[in-house]
C-alpha cells in the first residue's frame, strides 16, 4: 500500500455551522485527496473510507464486497473488540448476500414496480391534500415534520403493509426511537423488541384473515412467520424514515434556496427533476458499509479480505468529477445518476414509492403556501446527529401569511 494515501482519523459527528445540507467538511476534504482514504477503526482494524462516486458505485456492484451483518463488527465510531455480531434475523435482507438476499427481495420486486407505485399517486395526492388542509385550518406556525413530512410516508407504508389505522401512531414512535441516533442502547432495544412483537402479531393476523396488502399477499408463499416479520421491519423502517426526512430536509433546503423554490412553484413540470436533484444534494442515507470477502484491487490500493469499507454516499453525490458544481442545488440539473438509492442488488426497493410521494408532496406544499418560510432562524433548526443512520431535521418550524 502506498504511504501517500490520505488518512481520515475519525468520522465527523457534526456538520459545519451554517452548512446543514453539505457533507461534513472532513469528508469533503478527504475527497480532495483522492477517492479512497485509510480509516483506522476504533478497534485497531485498518479499513478504508471511499468518498469518490465511481469507486462507491463499483463496490456496490461488486459481489466480492459483502453486506452480511455478522461481518460488520468493525464500527466506525465504537470499539467492538470482543463483541460477537450475530447474522441478520430471518427476512432482514438488507444485511444479507445472495442467495439469502434474493430469497426475500424477489417476492417484493413485483410489488414495488414503477407502474404499481404510479397507480398509488392518487392516494398520495389525497393524503397530501388532507394534511395541507389540516395545516391551513390550524394556522401557522407549525412543525412541518409532524404536520406533513412524517405522516405522508407513514400512512402509505402502513397501508401497503396492512397496518391498522389506529396503530400507526405507535408504529411511528417506535421507528423514530431506533432510527433517530439519539436513543440510549436500552431504549433502542426496547423499541426494536416492541416493534418485532407487534409485527409478529400482525403477520399472524394476516395469515388468519388476509386483506388487500403486501403482507397478506406474502403469507401465500413458503416464507415463515419469522421471515415475514423481518421483511416487514425492513420495509417499515426504510419506507417511513427516509422519505420523511427527505420531505422535511428538502423543504428546508428549498426555503434556503428561494430561486430554486420559485422555479418549482412556477413550473409544475420541474417536479421530477427537482426530486432527483434534492436526492443527490441531500443524500439522507449518508454512509453504508461493506466487507471484502477476498483481496480486491480498488483505486490503486489492495483491499485485503476481511477488511471493512465505509462508503460515503453524500460525498459521492457531491463528487466534482461526476457532477458540475456539485455544492449547488440546481433543480434543472441535467447530470443525473445519483447514488441516493444505492446501486447494485441492494438498490432501494422502495425508491419508486419515495419518488411518487416526493413528486406529489413538494409542489403541493409550495403552491398551497406561497409565503411559506422558516419560523425560526436557520441555525435554530434542530438537526439529527451524524450518528443517525438517516440524516434530517428533528423539527422544522414554519409559518406563512394568513
Amino acid at each position: 500500500m502506498s504511504e501517500s494515501v490520505h488518512t481520515v482519523a475519525t468520522l465527523p459527528t457534526a456538520r459545519q455551522p451554517g452548512c446543514p445540507f453539505d457533507p461534513p467538511a472532513e469528508l469533503i476534504d478527504a475527497r480532495r485527496y483522492g477517492p479512497i482514504s485509510r480509516y483506522p477503526f476504533p478497534d485497531g482494524h485498518e479499513g478504508w473510507l471511499i468518498t469518490g462516486y465511481d469507486l462507491v458505485r463499483s463496490v456496490l456492484a461488486d459481489a466480492r464486497f459483502s453486506s452480511r451483518k455478522e461481518l460488520m463488527f468493525h464500527h466506525p465510531l465504537i470499539d467492538y473488540t470482543g463483541v460477537e455480531v450475530p447474522p441478520a434475523a430471518p427476512g432482514e435482507f438488507l444485511l444479507m448476500d445472495e442467495p439469502q438476499h434474493g430469497r426475500y427481495r424477489k417476492p417484493l420486486v413485483g410489488k414495488f414496480t414503477v407502474r404499481r407505485m404510479r397507480q398509488l399517486t392518487e392516494r398520495v395526492e389525497q393524503i397530501t391534500v388532507e394534511h395541507l388542509d389540516a395545516m391551513e385550518k390550524a394556522g401557522p406556525p407549525t412543525d412541518l415534520v409532524t404536520a406533513f413530512a412524517t405522516p405522508i410516508p407513514a400512512i402509505m407504508i402502513c397501508e401497503l403493509l396492512g397496518v391498522p389505522y389506529e396503530d400507526r401512531g405507535y408504529f411511528q414512535k417506535q421507528v423514530e426511537s431506533f432510527m433517530s441516533g439519539e436513543t440510549s442502547d436500552e431504549d433502542l432495544m426496547t423499541a426494536y423488541t416492541a416493534t418485532q412483537t407487534y409485527l409478529a402479531e400482525l403477520v399472524a393476523a394476516k395469515r388468519a384473515n388476509p386483506t388487500d396488502d403486501v403482507l397478506s399477499d406474502l403469507t401465500d408463499s413458503d416464507l415463515s412467520d419469522e421471515e415475514l416479520r423481518g421483511m416487514s421491519l425492513i420495509l417499515l423502517a426504510a419506507g417511513l424514515d427516509t422519505t420523511a426526512n427527505m420531505l422535511a430536509l428538502g423543504t428546508f433546503a428549498l426555503l434556503r434556496n428561494p430561486a430554486q423554490l420559485a422555479a418549482l412553484r412556477v413550473d409544475p413540470t420541474l417536479a421530477d427533476q427537482a426530486v432527483e436533484e434534492l436526492l443527490r444534494y441531500l443524500s439522507v442515507a449518508k454512509t453504508f458499509m461493506r466487507t471484502a470477502l477476498e483481496d480486491v484491487e480498488l483505486g490503486g490500493q489492495t483491499i485485503e479480505a476481511g477488511t471493512a469499507v465505509i462508503l460515503s454516499y453524500n460525498t459521492a453525490n457531491r463528487d466534482p468529477e461526476r457532477f458540475a458544481d456539485p455544492q449547488v442545488l440546481d433543480l434543472r440539473r441535467q447530470d443525473g445518476g445519483h447514488l441516493a438509492f444505492g446501486h447494485g442488488i441492494h438498490q432501494c426497493l422502495g425508491q419508486q414509492l419515495a419518488r411518487v410521494e416526493m413528486r406529489v408532496a413538494f409542489p403541493a406544499l409550495v403552491n398551497r403556501f406561497p409565503t411559506l418560510r422558516l419560523a425560526v432562524a436557520p441555525e435554530e433548526v434542530g438537526l439529527r446527529p451524524e450518528t443517525a443512520d438517516i440524516y434530517g431535521v428533528k423539527s422544522l418550524p414554519v409559518t406563512w401569511d394568513v
